[in-house]
Protein backbone atom coordinates (compact mmCIF):
# COMPACT_ATOMS: atom_id res chain seq x y z
CA UNK A 1 0.00 0.00 0.00
CA UNK A 2 2.76 1.94 0.87
CA UNK A 3 4.41 1.34 -2.12
CA UNK A 4 1.01 2.43 -4.12
CA UNK A 5 1.11 5.94 -2.13
CA UNK A 6 4.43 6.66 -3.22
CA UNK A 7 3.90 5.82 -7.04
CA UNK A 8 0.66 7.51 -6.73
CA UNK A 9 2.64 10.61 -5.39
CA UNK A 10 5.74 10.73 -7.77
CA UNK A 11 2.56 10.38 -10.50
CA UNK A 12 0.80 13.59 -9.27
CA UNK A 13 4.06 15.78 -8.29
CA UNK A 14 5.66 14.76 -12.33
CA UNK A 15 1.88 15.99 -13.57
CA UNK A 16 2.20 19.55 -11.47
CA UNK A 17 5.89 19.76 -12.65
CA UNK A 18 4.73 19.25 -16.40
CA UNK A 19 1.71 21.46 -16.01
CA UNK A 20 3.71 24.39 -14.52
CA UNK A 21 6.12 23.95 -17.19
CA UNK A 22 3.55 23.97 -20.07
CA UNK A 23 3.53 27.62 -20.33
CA UNK A 24 4.51 30.59 -22.35
CA UNK A 25 8.00 32.09 -20.71
CA UNK A 26 9.29 33.94 -23.82
CA UNK A 27 8.52 35.32 -27.35
CA UNK A 28 10.31 35.65 -30.81
CA UNK A 29 10.40 38.86 -31.64
CA UNK A 30 11.12 39.96 -34.98
CA UNK A 31 13.60 42.42 -36.00
CA UNK A 32 12.60 45.89 -37.36
CA UNK A 33 14.48 45.64 -40.61
CA UNK A 34 17.06 47.68 -41.74
CA UNK A 35 17.65 50.84 -39.25
CA UNK A 36 16.38 54.14 -41.34
CA UNK A 37 19.12 56.95 -41.39
CA UNK A 38 16.81 59.97 -43.01
CA UNK A 39 14.78 62.19 -41.46
CA UNK A 40 11.67 60.41 -40.43
CA UNK A 41 8.75 63.10 -40.66
CA UNK A 42 5.63 62.15 -38.53
CA UNK A 43 3.23 63.83 -41.01
CA UNK A 44 4.17 62.42 -43.81
CA UNK A 45 5.68 58.66 -42.49
CA UNK A 46 4.30 58.09 -39.19
CA UNK A 47 0.63 59.86 -39.57
CA UNK A 48 0.20 57.43 -42.87
CA UNK A 49 0.20 54.70 -41.00
CA UNK A 50 -1.11 54.68 -37.94
CA UNK A 51 -4.62 56.37 -39.71
CA UNK A 52 -4.68 53.60 -42.13
CA UNK A 53 -3.60 50.85 -39.65
CA UNK A 54 -4.76 52.30 -36.11
CA UNK A 55 -7.36 54.59 -36.48
CA UNK A 56 -9.90 52.54 -37.39
CA UNK A 57 -13.37 51.56 -35.73
CA UNK A 58 -12.73 49.95 -32.65
CA UNK A 59 -9.48 50.41 -32.45
CA UNK A 60 -7.37 53.96 -31.51
CA UNK A 61 -10.04 56.58 -33.37
CA UNK A 62 -11.97 59.04 -31.72
CA UNK A 63 -13.73 57.25 -28.80
CA UNK A 64 -11.76 54.23 -28.95
CA UNK A 65 -9.09 52.77 -27.08
CA UNK A 66 -6.02 55.41 -26.13
CA UNK A 67 -4.12 56.56 -27.28
CA UNK A 68 -6.52 58.45 -29.87
CA UNK A 69 -4.00 58.00 -33.51
CA UNK A 70 -6.95 59.88 -35.19
CA UNK A 71 -4.45 62.42 -37.49
CA UNK A 72 -5.88 65.71 -35.40
CA UNK A 73 -4.79 64.03 -32.10
CA UNK A 74 -1.94 61.40 -32.67
CA UNK A 75 0.77 63.50 -32.31
CA UNK A 76 -0.58 64.97 -28.90
CA UNK A 77 -1.90 61.35 -27.96
CA UNK A 78 1.57 59.63 -28.36
CA UNK A 79 4.00 62.24 -26.72
CA UNK A 80 2.02 63.71 -23.76
CA UNK A 81 0.39 60.27 -22.97
CA UNK A 82 3.47 58.52 -21.66
CA UNK A 83 3.74 56.32 -25.44
CA UNK A 84 7.60 57.89 -26.28
CA UNK A 85 10.25 57.98 -24.37
CA UNK A 86 12.90 59.57 -26.52
CA UNK A 87 15.60 58.95 -23.62
CA UNK A 88 15.45 55.34 -24.62
CA UNK A 89 13.51 54.81 -27.46
CA UNK A 90 13.95 51.13 -28.03
CA UNK A 91 11.44 51.17 -24.49
CA UNK A 92 8.98 53.34 -25.81
CA UNK A 93 5.23 51.98 -25.22
CA UNK A 94 4.76 52.33 -29.15
CA UNK A 95 7.79 50.55 -29.75
CA UNK A 96 7.05 48.08 -28.19
CA UNK A 97 2.89 47.51 -28.41
CA UNK A 98 4.10 47.70 -32.17
CA UNK A 99 6.75 44.77 -32.54
CA UNK A 100 4.84 42.67 -30.11
CA UNK A 101 7.75 43.41 -26.74
CA UNK A 102 4.30 44.38 -25.43
CA UNK A 103 1.47 42.10 -25.78
CA UNK A 104 -0.50 41.45 -29.01
CA UNK A 105 1.47 43.20 -32.06
CA UNK A 106 0.21 46.34 -33.25
CA UNK A 107 -1.48 46.59 -35.67
CA UNK A 108 -3.45 43.48 -35.11
CA UNK A 109 -2.49 42.83 -38.63
CA UNK A 110 0.67 41.98 -37.64
CA UNK A 111 4.55 43.34 -37.12
CA UNK A 112 5.21 45.26 -40.08
CA UNK A 113 9.16 45.40 -40.03
CA UNK A 114 9.05 48.93 -42.25
CA UNK A 115 6.36 50.46 -39.48
CA UNK A 116 8.73 49.53 -36.77
CA UNK A 117 12.10 50.41 -38.58
CA UNK A 118 10.54 54.17 -39.34
CA UNK A 119 8.77 54.69 -35.77
CA UNK A 120 12.09 53.99 -33.91
CA UNK A 121 13.74 56.30 -36.32
CA UNK A 122 11.48 59.20 -35.83
CA UNK A 123 11.68 58.60 -32.02
CA UNK A 124 15.25 58.34 -31.76
CA UNK A 125 15.44 61.46 -33.93
CA UNK A 126 13.58 63.33 -31.44
CA UNK A 127 9.95 62.32 -32.05
CA UNK A 128 9.42 65.75 -33.41
CA UNK A 129 6.20 66.99 -35.21
CA UNK A 130 7.22 67.24 -38.45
Amino acid sequence: MKYKNKISGLLAGLGVLMLTGCYKNSTVYSDTGTEITRTVSFSNDILPFLDNSCNISGCHNSGGRAPELSTANAYTSLTNGGYINVEDPSASLLYLWMTGKKGTPMPVSGINKEYNALVLAWIKQGAINN
